[in-house]
């Protein structure tokens, strides 16, 4: 541990100790208040925290901290998430001895060997993590309610969570039936993504399989994702190197990839009559279901047996990686289908040739297939004349009725429509069929068994495919603020697709389904609204109500306001006093101000909290804002147990104490960005906080209680505007512009100040004291110390924002005499050896004032002389809009008492004494006739060497 952390470590412990001491985060409802709730997702206590939970947590903590200083009544809590598979699975592991598990946990969370021993039992697992990660937490300096802190499996939690269940049931949004789901083979449960490993959600989707039979009636089922392509097949492709088997499958004896019976036993019953290479069934011709047509199947490498069927179709007028491997082989020919703007007759033949691809291994190939692929679904039409094309192998009338069917519903139509027809089409027909698949695959049980996809039939599921739902939900997107706003789009998006998804599992900590003994809800369904029961949890506790007296009713209740104290007290047995209260604290922090968490949950987790607030709360209940942040990186690369560089919350602490690591974790990236944690950079904060400590040291030990002059004005102004910026990106939540500001811009401002005055004055303490106000979100330890240091009076976590005021006049002043300097240094006579500066003063800035109308009229009105009001008004149009705006608020300025005022600054600026006169002034001395020169803002300028 360096010094310096142990500086900051030490500052830390004493601040927090206080804190706590005074319950200075553990606010109460105070009517006519406003207020403030924010909430970050909680941890599954499978391991400890790291940093990447440690910045949403900061990025939540410095909204509170901000609201506070608002004046607003703040309540951040945070509890623990033991449900689901997480914790389960790891404490499997060590139960089963698993050396590589247990290692892991030993070298990156710091385990003691004798503990790890004791985590076979999950729930032990869990209460270690769970106090090693809240350690963590308070150490950091987060300004967490802990009065309310729980864990998912206390019994009053699971009570607020079965009557959730309960509602969403009565409304009909819960349902039982058949449906695919994301599978663990090993454990025979669905999962989602917090049972993954990398917390990766299992991408579900539907591949088409096409019925090719040969003339043995054996069945080759292409599995594809565009099956309006099937008209244009040529050839057949299969891998002959790879293993596949003969199995009875759909009433059918097929020909599968191994790997794809396996997937498709769990979605229905598969029969492995013999094993094969692939190479047996090369040669072969299969007859294509929709047009009849015979056509060869050739051997290809580049098939993959774990992708669909290991069976794939060849469409070379559509598809780049056919086009280009027949080509290869001397086997071209060409099916048009698709009319797209912009291409011919042949779209993959184009491009392929257009990007010069020369071979079916060419990489380019994955680009060429995305933009023919993106453009024909995006743009295309099929052609009119793939009419022709269908049922030539039938007899009339039957070929003439298909022909109706597919001139009706698929020549002619978008690519979108014509695929959705013929997907239904082909399985209704029982030329086809339906095969699911991981999409993102491979995706790992936390187990480490591939997740497969599995049809259930009698799974419970939450049906977000229901339409009402769907649109509730995408006008609380509409209406709430995110950040990013960006995000927006992908929280459209992901409402779109969600479909029922399965919510219990039979195995892991939870809550038992209400209605359905020996099902437990899985974690992303318990986890969607438990923010309002983080308001309501203190009083539940206070007045020591029972886990069974909190009923449907009592819940209707505290959040619905159904019913009344008296019914429900007589149905509960809870006092009257207690349900009021518990009513009154629902009703003061409720809604939502503010979700934080991590992008990679809107897919899920963040969705879901959308879902289950529209369906469960009056609209005034409803959340008002998401922030969803990035991801954190560390010198680099991605954070992962295996390459060991998972930095743990607690042991970042230690290394560099709390303020500097969430200064590095507010300043390295804004909020929406992925962060790259680097040493180097937090060192370096570090070090820019001490230099802030020690700069409030000397202001409290030399601060001088005088009239203040401009130089002090001025210091006053900056900071106020400096202080305006922060308070806008706080409100904006961009975390690194604040940081930008408060660590290293207002220091910048107060460098200058200390470097140009011989002792501050006491405007610089109450500018630092405003300061210290501004940077506490960030770096709230060191901004008490500062506090303290200067008088501020009780703790500066609860301060009022600073109401400073920028002085115009000041600010005129300091750019006005940087001017002034930048003048000088033009001169061609400036330089080494210069003797003095001698500048002759304009006094009369009513002329300035005047000039701003950008006209010489009203400059010459205004009593300049008409042989300088031109230049004096290109003068003006020279100064950027801030000076322009500053003059406009200043009604009177003193060019000479400015410069005065600034005499060391500019002198030591310029590296030679300056002497000031009024041009005006007849005594003064006329050196190198400058008098003359003087304009308003733009002295007379003589260089003496």
């Amino acid at each position: 541990m360096s010094e310096l952390a142990k500086f900051f470590i030490e500052l830390g412990d004493k601040w927090q100790r206080r804190w706590a001491e005074a319950r200075v985060f553990e606010p109460e409802p105070t009517p006519g208040t406003p207020k403030f709730f924010i909430t970050a997702a909680y941890p599954y206590p499978n391991g400890a925290i790291h940093i990447g939970h440690g910045r949403t947590y900061l990025i939540a903590d410095v909204l509170a901290r901000f609201h506070r200083h608002m004046g607003r009544a703040v309540l951040f809590p945070m509890g623990f998430h033991y449900t689901g598979t997480p914790i389960l699975t790891i404490a499997e592991a060590i139960a089963a001895g698993d050396k590589a598990v247990m290692e892991e946990y030993m070298a990156i969370y710091g385990v003691p060997e004798e503990e790890i021993k004791k985590m076979g039992d999950p729930l032990y697992l869990a209460r270690y993590f769970h106090g090693q990660s809240k350690r963590a937490m308070q150490k950091f300096g987060l300004s967490i309610d802990w009065a309310r802190e729980f864990t998912t499996i206390d019994p009053e939690y699971q009570r607020f969570i079965q009557w959730q269940f309960e509602k969403l049931r009565k409304r009909g949004l819960i349902v039982r039936g058949r449906h695919p789901v994301g599978w663990c083979p090993r454990h025979s449960m669905p999962v989602g993504a917090h049972d993954t490993k990398d917390d990766k959600e299992p991408d579900i989707g539907e591949w088409t399989l096409i019925y090719f039979a040969d003339r043995d009636g054996l069945v080759f089922p292409a599995a594809t994702l565009r099956p309006e392509t099937v008209l244009g097949v040529t050839n057949m492709w299969i891998n002959p190197e790879g293993e596949y088997v003969v199995a009875e499958y759909d009433g059918r004896k097929m020909v599968l990839s191994r790997d794809a019976a396996y997937r498709l036993s769990f979605q229905g019953s598969v029969k492995v009559l013999r094993e094969a290479k692939g190479r047996e069934f090369v040669g072969r011709e299969v007859q294509n279901p929709v047009t009849g047509e015979w056509v060869p199947i050739y051997g290809a490498k580049f098939v993959d047996p774990k992708v669909g069927t290991g069976v794939v179709m060849s469409v070379p007028a559509h598809a780049p990686y056919d086009y280009a491997a027949l080509r290869d082989i001397g086997a071209v020919r060409l099916i048009p289908l698709i009319r797209v703007e912009g291409y011919g007759e042949y779209p993959a033949k184009e491009v392929v040739e257009r990007m010069g691809i020369k071979s079916q291994t060419d990489p380019a190939l994955e680009e060429a297939t995305k933009e023919v692929y993106s453009a024909e679904y995006a743009r295309g039409v099929m052609r009119e004349d793939v009419v022709e094309l269908v049922g030539r192998h039938l007899p009339e009338p039957a070929r003439s009725m298909v022909m109706a069917v597919f001139k009706m519903y698929f020549a002619g139509r978008p690519v979108r429509e014509a695929r959705e027809f013929i997907s239904k089409w082909l399985v209704e027909a029982g030329l086809g069929g339906v095969m699911y698949d991981i999409m993102n695959k491979p995706v790992y049980c936390r187990c480490g068994t591939e997740i497969v996809v599995k049809v259930l039939e009698d799974q419970w599921f939450i049906n977000y495919g229901e339409p009402r739902w769907k649109e509730l939900a995408k006008k609380l997107v509409e209406e709430m603020a995110i950040v990013p706003p960006e995000a927006r789009a992908q929280f459209f998006a992901t409402i779109d697709w969600l479909d029922k998804r399965a919510c219990a599992r039979t195995r892991g900590l939870g809550t038992p389904l209400p209605w359905s003994q020996g099902w437990v809800i899985e974690s992303l369904s318990d986890s969607t609204i438990y923010m309002a029961y983080y308001a309501v949890i203190k009083r539940i506790r206070k007045y020591g109500l029972r886990p069974e007296q909190l009923t449907e009713e009592f819940w209707d209740y505290v959040f619905l306001g159904i019913g009344t104290p008296e019914e429900v007290s007589a149905k509960t047995g809870a006092p009257e006093e207690a349900l009021r209260a518990i009513r009154e604290e629902f009703e003061f922090w409720y809604p939502l101000d503010s979700r934080n968490s991590g992008k990679d949950l809107i897919p899920n987790h963040l969705t879901f909290f959308i879902f289950n607030h529209v369906a469960i709360f009056p609209r005034e209940k409803w959340p008002r804002q998401i922030v969803a942040n990035g991801w954190v990186l560390r010198e680099g690369e991605k954070m992962s147990k295996s390459k060991r560089n998972v930095l743990p919350l607690d042991k970042a602490v230690e290394m560099y104490g709390p303020d500097p690591l969430r200064a590095t974790l507010a300043i390295s990236a804004e909020v929406e960005q992925d962060l790259d944690f680097r040493h180097a950079e937090a060192v370096r904060n570090a070090q820019q906080l001490m230099s802030i400590y020690t700069l409030a040291q000397r202001l409290a030990q030399s601060a001088e209680d005088r009239e203040p002059t401009w130089l002090d004005r001025w210091l006053l102004s900056e900071v106020a505007l400096a202080l305006e910026r922060v308070r806008d990106a706080y409100e904006k939540v961009r975390v690194r512009q604040a940081a930008v500001e408060v660590l290293y811009n207002v220091k910048n401002i107060f460098d200058s100040y200390m470097a140009a005055v011989e002792k501050p004055s006491k405007l610089a303490v109450e500018a630092a004291k405003a300061w210290a106000v501004a940077l506490e979100p960030i770096a709230p330890h060191i901004a008490e110390e500062v506090w303290s240091l200067l008088g501020g009076e009780g703790f500066v976590a609860s301060a009022k924002w600073p109401q400073l005021k920028p002085d115009p006049a000041a600010l005129l002043a300091r750019r006005y005499v940087d001017m002034v300097v930048e003048d000088v240094k033009k001169i061609p006579a400036y330089g080494e050896g210069v003797k003095r500066v001698v500048l002759y003063i304009n006094p009369n800035f009513t002329w300035v004032k005047a000039a701003l109308n950008n006209d010489v009229k009203s400059a010459i009105a205004a009593g300049t002389p008409p042989q300088l009001a031109k230049r004096l008004v290109e003068l003006v149009r020279t100064l950027g809009d801030e000076v322009r705006s500053l003059i406009a608020a200043v009604e009177n300025f003193d060019e000479r008492e400015a410069l005065l005022s600034y005499k060391n600054y500019v002198e030591k600026a310029l590296g030679a004494p300056v002497e000031v006169y009024t041009a005006e002034d007849p005594a003064a001395p006329d050196l190198g006739g400058k008098k003359k020169a003087a304009l308003p803002l733009k002295p007379g300028i003589f260089i003496e060497r």
